[in-house]
């Protein structure tokens, strides 16, 4: 990652060495000029971010050549929404509202330090730092000095992404050249910055880090052209940030919002497409495990299972036999060759594995090798659904027989014998049958609906032979 302070020396150093080229001079003052001109407006979008207008011309410079009928952060029209990156901004009322905006994207609302040496470090995060590798000075910053350029000093360009030219000469001139033309014209523009609190970063400092975490995380993913992972989320980030939205159904704005940089780091944890995610760990705990409860070699488990963990026939391993369990889901999960005595595909669909290893996994936990209830017959939870396993159906009929004759009784507790008693219970629960009958009839539904899950599943007891 690029460091400011770092580069921060470079930059004094460079800054009051800077000397306009006389032939550039001209053209220097004119664009200054023009920036000048747009003072006013600049330091309304200053008084609202804190940030210098001086810096606001600048950007609008290399964005748009000073179009206030643009955004300041990609140079497209305020009237409609941004195309691209950053996308989906606006439309705008006025340059002013865009100008806010761009800046907030960028962490610059609330900076504090505009020194030369901050400010120069902006204005070539915007283009890149690639030219340090190059032993080159930027001319984003300064071309049209002696900075840049022979006789005085090293030439080159990057013509394309990844592609230096060392004898290829920039004639565009660099933004440190024309603030130095605009201070030389305006004596209002200070470059002395702020006192610093100890200890206090700035915020698009504070967003480095997890700039380069995320760049990272896009080159590890097959970013094209890879990234420098500098920190800075200049317009190849955002550009790659925009094509990975694309590819993950993600709102494409081109920005590291909570939910890109979310899907880039299930992605980066997932792995490469098609590969199994780290188990490592889990792979790691369940040898141990299989180490401290193997038998001895040669020896057979109960349940007629070999070591291997495969039971006679191929079937899925008996559920007494830990280790057979353990050995195959490990050998599923690594995707080795199959155990002695089983006969699976050559190269099976991963949905056909992942089922296996539900079937292994779901094995182990029934301890008592007795069907798992579904998820009719488990809606109130284990121990309700045991209870009432079997039961529902003829509990419900029973229910509603029972429910529609004291219905039909008149309540008369006098009355001796079964009518009395029945008589007696429609007294103590006046409007039994307008609550009792719909309870009942859904408990019989409920059961015939439990019995079909049953007979779907292959878990429904065998018919009882008659005589």
């Amino acid at each position: 990652m690029v460091s400011f302070d770092s580069l921060k020396s470079e930059y004094e150093r460079n800054w009051a060495n800077l000397e306009i080229r006389p032939a550039r001079l001209e053209d220097a003052n004119a664009v200054a000029r023009k920036a000048i001109k747009g003072k006013a407006t600049y330091q309304q979008v200053e008084r609202l971010t804190d940030v210098p207008w001086h810096f606001i011309a600048l950007c609008h410079y290399r964005e748009s050549n000073f179009d206030f009928d643009t955004y300041l952060g990609n140079g497209e029209s305020l009237h409609r929404m941004t195309s691209i990156v950053p996308k989906g901004r606006g439309p705008f009322a006025s340059f002013v509202d865009g100008a806010v905006d761009a800046l907030r994207i960028e962490n610059y609302v609330g900076a504090k330090d505009w020194g030369v040496a901050r400010t120069l470090f902006r204005l070539e995060g915007f283009n890149g730092f690639g030219y340090h590798a190059k032993g080159c000075n930027s001319p984003y910053l300064y071309g049209g000095s002696t900075l840049y350029g022979p006789p005085e000093a090293r030439a080159g360009k990057f013509v394309r992404d990844h592609v230096f030219d060392p004898n290829h000469v920039d004639s565009q001139l660099g933004t440190a050249v024309i603030l130095h033309a605009m201070m030389s014209l305006d004596s209002s523009i200070n470059l002395d910055g702020s006192p610093q609190i100890a200890g206090r970063d700035e915020p698009d400092d504070d967003v480095a880090p997890t700039v380069a975490l995320m760049q990272q995380a896009l080159n590890r993913l097959g970013a094209n052209p890879p990234l420098a992972e500098d920190g800075i989320c200049g317009p190849k980030t955002k550009a790659a940030v925009s094509q990975f939205q694309q590819q993950n159904g993600l709102r494409d704005t081109g920005l590291l919002d909570g939910a890109t940089m979310a899907a880039l780091t299930r992605g980066t944890q997932a792995g490469p497409i098609g590969q199994t995610g780290d188990l490592s760990q889990m792979l790691k705990r369940l040898e141990d495990l299989a180490q401290l409860l193997r038998p001895s070699a040669g020896s057979v488990t109960p349940g007629g299972a070999t070591p291997g963990g495969v039971t006679s026939g191929g079937s899925l391993p008996a559920t007494n036999d830990p280790i057979g369990l353990l050995e195959r889901l490990l050998s599923l999960i690594n995707k080795r060759a199959p155990m002695p005595g089983t006969v699976t595909p050559a190269s099976a669909a991963p949905v056909d594995q992942l089922k296996q290893v539900v079937d292994l996994l779901g094995a182990v936990l029934n301890k008592d090798g007795k069907p798992v209830l579904g998820q009719v017959n488990g809606a109130l939870g284990e121990t309700i659904g045991k209870l009432l396993d079997g039961k529902k159906t003829a509990l419900g009929i029973g229910g509603s027989l029972i429910t529609a004759l004291l219905s039909a009784v008149t309540a008369s507790p006098n009355a001796g014998g079964l009518a009395g008693l029945f008589g007696t219970i429609v007294s103590a629960v006046p409007g039994l049958g307008q609550f009792a009958m719909p309870i009942s009839l859904a408990l019989a539904a409920w059961g015939v609906l439990g019995k079909l899950e049953k007979w779907a599943q292959g878990t429904a007891p065998p018919p009882k032979m008659t005589t």
